[in-house]
Parts: C-alpha cells; sequence; structure tokens
C-alpha cells in the first residue's frame, strides 16, 4: 500500500480541504491520473496518484486537513482488471476536445437520457429549451410534456416552483472564501483606508484599440485590452510615487523598486488576485499574455499559491460587471488599490463646448498612514493623464518638452 499525503503548498499553508473526490473507492487508477480536489486558503489544486493500483478512500469530502495528513491509500500490487481504461494521452485528449461545434450541439439538444419522455424531448427540440431550464414532475425527476409546457407558460422560473418560494440553504464557506473574509475585515480594521476619484477620458485608448487591434493580434496572438494601458500607466506612476508601491513593515516602511501588479479576478470559488511580476519591464502584449493566463487559471482553480503571492500594488476592474463606481478595499499588505469601472458616454465640456465623450471614473484607495493626500491625488492624475494621452507612455513625459529638457 502506498499513502497518498496532503503535501506541502506553501509556507503559510497548514491545513487544505477536501472540496471532491474525481475517483471512487475501490476504483483502478493509473498513476499520475487525477484522484481528488484539494482547496487550500489560497487556490485549489489537484492530488494525483503516485502509482497505479486500487484506490482506498481514507478522508471524505468537505474534511479539513493538515499537511501531511492521510488523503487516502493505493494497492499497487492489486492486478489492473480487464477492461479498465489506459491513461489517456494528449492526442486522445485531443481527439475528443476537437468538434467543440458539435459538441454544443450535442449539448443544446435534449436526450432520452436527460429524463425526459419523448413527446417532451421532441418539444424542448423545437422551443429550444434546455433541460436545465425545466422542473420534472415524473418518477425520478423525468419531465413530462406539460411540465415543458409549463416552463415555457413561465419563462425564468421552472415549473413547479413555488411563486413565493422561502427555501433557505445553509453551505460551509469555502477556504477560499473565509480567507477573503478575514483579509477584507482586517483591511478595513487595521488601515487608514481612504478613496479618491478621477474621471479618464478614453477616446484616444479606444481609438488605438480600433486602429491597430487586428494588426495587434496578427503580430501577438492576443487581443488588445484595456488592462495594458492601466498596467504601463500605474508602473509609470508608481515610479514617480514610489509611497503609493509601499507596504507598512511594523515600524517601518518597505519601499519596492519593482511593479508587481496584482490584478483581481473573479474565480468560480470566489475572488483571487494572482500577480504580474515585473510589470514594469513587460511589454504591452506581454502584460496582455499574462492577464489572459491567469485569468484562465483563475477560471478553472488552476492558480498556484506562488502565483498569488507578494504583489506591491492591485488592480481591479468592476467594470466588467457594469460598476460606474466603487470604493476598492485595500489588498493587504499593499497600500493602494486601483478600481477600474464601466465606460459610459457622457457630455464634457471640451474647450467650451459640450462633446459626447466615453468617460470612466477611477478610484484609487489607498492607507493614509504611507501615502498622503498629496501623492494619492498626484498618482490618480498622472495615470489619468497617461491613459489619455499614451503616446506619453513611450518616455513619461511629453516629446516636445522632452526635446526642449523642460
Amino acid at each position: 500500500m502506498i499513502d497518498i499525503v496532503v503535501p506541502a503548498v506553501g509556507e503559510s499553508i497548514s491545513e487544505v480541504s477536501l472540496v471532491k473526490w474525481l475517483k471512487q473507492a475501490g476504483e483502478f487508477v493509473n498513476r499520475d491520473e487525477v484522484l481528488c480536489e484539494l482547496e487550500s486558503e489560497k487556490a485549489t489544486f489537484e492530488l494525483n496518484a503516485e502509482q497505479a493500483g486500487v484506490l482506498h478512500i481514507v478522508a471524505q469530502e468537505g474534511t479539513t486537513l493538515n499537511i501531511g495528513d492521510l488523503v487516502c491509500k493505493i494497492d499497487e500490487t492489486a492486478a489492473k482488471p480487464a477492461g479498465a481504461p489506459e491513461k489517456k494521452t494528449a492526442s486522445a485528449k485531443a481527439a475528443e476536445a476537437a468538434p467543440a461545434t458539435e459538441k454544443e450541439k450535442v449539448k443544446d439538444t435534449p436526450k432520452q437520457d436527460l429524463k425526459a419522455t419523448p413527446v417532451a424531448a421532441a418539444i424542448m427540440t423545437d422551443k429550444q429549451v434546455k433541460p436545465a431550464e425545466v422542473k420534472g414532475s415524473g418518477p425520478k425527476g423525468r419531465i413530462l410534456k406539460h411540465d415543458v409546457l409549463e416552463a415555457l407558460s413561465h419563462p425564468g422560473r421552472k415549473g413547479g416552483d413555488a411563486a413565493f418560494g422561502r427555501e433557505v440553504k445553509k453551505e460551509k464557506m469555502s477556504n477560499l472564501r473565509r480567507t477573503v473574509s478575514r483579509r477584507l475585515v482586517e483591511a478595513k480594521n487595521s488601515t487608514a483606508m481612504l478613496t479618491t476619484f478621477n474621471e479618464v477620458d478614453m477616446s484616444r485608448i479606444m481609438e488605438i484599440r480600433k486602429q491597430y487591434k487586428d494588426t495587434f493580434k496578427e503580430s501577438h496572438g492576443v487581443n488588445l485590452g484595456f488592462m495594458s494601458f492601466f498596467v504601463k500607466a500605474c508602473c509609470t506612476a508608481l515610479a514617480e510615487y514610489p509611497a503609493v508601491n509601499a507596504y507598512v513593515d511594523g515600524d517601518a516602511l518597505l519601499f519596492h523598486d519593482y511593479c508587481d501588479i496584482s490584478i483581481a479576478v473573479s474565480a468560480p470559488k470566489g475572488l483571487v488576485v494572482p500577480v504580474i511580476r515585473n510589470a514594469e519591464s513587460l511589454s504591452m502584449a506581454d502584460v496582455e499574455k499574462k492577464v489572459v493566463e491567469l485569468a484562465s487559471k483563475a477560471r478553472e482553480n488552476k492558480l498556484t499559491p506562488d502565483e498569488m503571492a507578494g504583489g506591491t500594488f492591485t488592480i481591479t476592474n468592476g467594470g466588467v460587471f457594469g460598476s460606474l463606481m466603487s470604493t476598492p478595499i485595500l489588498n493587504i499588505p499593499q497600500s493602494a488599490i486601483l478600481g477600474m469601472h464601466k465606460i459610459q458616454d457622457r457630455p464634457m465640456a471640451i474647450n467650451g463646448k459640450v462633446e459626447i465623450r466615453p468617460m470612466m471614473y477611477v478610484a484609487l484607495s489607498y492607507d493614509h498612514r504611507v501615502i498622503d493626500g498629496r501623492e494619492s491625488v498626484g498618482f490618480l492624475v498622472r495615470v489619468k493623464e497617461l491613459l489619455e494621452s499614451p503616446e506619453l507612455l513611450l518616455i513619461g513625459k511629453d516629446p516636445v518638452k522632452a526635446l526642449l529638457e523642460l
């Protein structure tokens, strides 16, 4: 028997939760196959089989385990059952994933194994009703004809659901959610947090994106988004206002001569903040590639603790959810966080005339123990200047002023 224990996943992590078993007790597993999902306070990760054999489960789903605790055992002496599936190769997985469009069609088409009568299935196919939108009233949840008709009569509400339902569901908080909760309360209680606001005319950035998006995609294989402009603008401003890039370290201040930019990402199990290391040294394309990589890993719960450790400054984008203005909360021990918001056309006074411009409110929350009002306002004004004239990101100042050494 081989013991499979909880591995060390980071210096500060002492316990994890067993989220879900992906294999059944008594099942034959191949070497390196994923057995279960574990969740620490920072990330979700997978536990793999160290040898092929029969799985003996020890820890149950929902259990909190310490580092080194026994999760399961594998009997490597057990013979492989006849007909047991081989470990899938990369080519086999690719072949399975190839016809994506056909898979979508299959997924959207009700089948008999979806517990629907033939008549109900035919109506669902004809009216493009998904099984998830219908509550079956037949034996074992089987969807009947009148269930589909009820769903069509009351779109947005599953047939059979009470119109004034008062169900209450109690659900245990995950390690990640508990950690986020603790850190948010700690940020509010242990810092002198203030927020300053400004607004950015996004016209020039939107013109650049419109003009160069196709060429940029061809050259770099990634879309030109807004985040790269904000990251580069913040890096330039952080170099000019080093206190915004500092920590409180006991009775001292810890300044950083690099910019590790944390980006807040909404993952399935909660908010995570992966880090773009040395963002000041990356190109626009490098930043966009890193954003896509980290966001994809976050959605798939594949971020490692190292990818979320550290960070000297955070950017969060509430605009993707439609937020017009907010006061972002600090990501301790950092001293500042920049909030992006929804771009909205608004009438603006331009040279004495009213013009419609795409405007974005930006908010900088900061720790007043580290950052004075002059620095916080100056930093945000500098970010605004760089975003409204992205050409300044090349050398940090107006080319004419640079020529004249002003």
